[in-house]
């Protein structure tokens, strides 16, 4: 005859406080695209393998499959954020776990540009702008002092 084991002889998994919903909010809400990412257009998911001390906290996080460097560097930031809860062991043993995330990166969910500055990239003091002014019945001089470079100013009249 078997003998019933007990629910406190086996060893749970930590979670995080509010469930997978909550998880994925935090994520959204923290997550900052990368300007470099967003300037070439990558999108994409980036898998990553972590581990979690007896406390809650990540100890270590390793991207199994990933996009660029920016992306992986910040969803490795974005992990390491993250807090658990762990539920009593038997025998007060200090268990490390391990778990797997996916995170999304994608263009048309970056907050608006109320909540985060345009990203505009920099050009080099010696590049030449050009300009172009549509105006329907009158004309208008478009002039640009602030820089030292060459500027170009056309005027298309419709």
């Amino acid at each position: 005859m078997k003998k019933e084991r007990k629910e406190d002889s086996f060893i749970k998994q930590p979670y995080y406080l509010g469930g997978d919903k909550e998880l994925k909010e935090f994520v959204t809400s923290n997550l900052v695209y990368p300007e470099l990412s967003q300037i070439n257009k990558i999108e994409g998911f980036v898998n990553i393998r972590y581990d979690i001390n007896h406390i809650g906290d990540v100890i270590d996080a390793k991207i199994v499959s990933g996009l660029d460097d920016a992306c992986n560097d910040e969803a490795i930031r974005i992990v390491k954020m993250l807090k658990f809860v762990v539920p009593k062991t038997p025998r007060n043993l200090k268990v490390t776990f391990h778990k797997n995330i996916r995170i999304h990166f994608n263009l048309h969910h970056i907050p608006t540009s109320i909540d985060m500055p345009q990203v505009i990239p920099q050009q080099p003091d010696n590049a030449i702008q050009i300009s172009y002014t549509l105006v329907s019945n009158q004309a208008k001089l478009v002039t640009n002092q602030e820089t030292k470079s060459p500027n170009y100013s056309y005027i298309v009249k419709i």
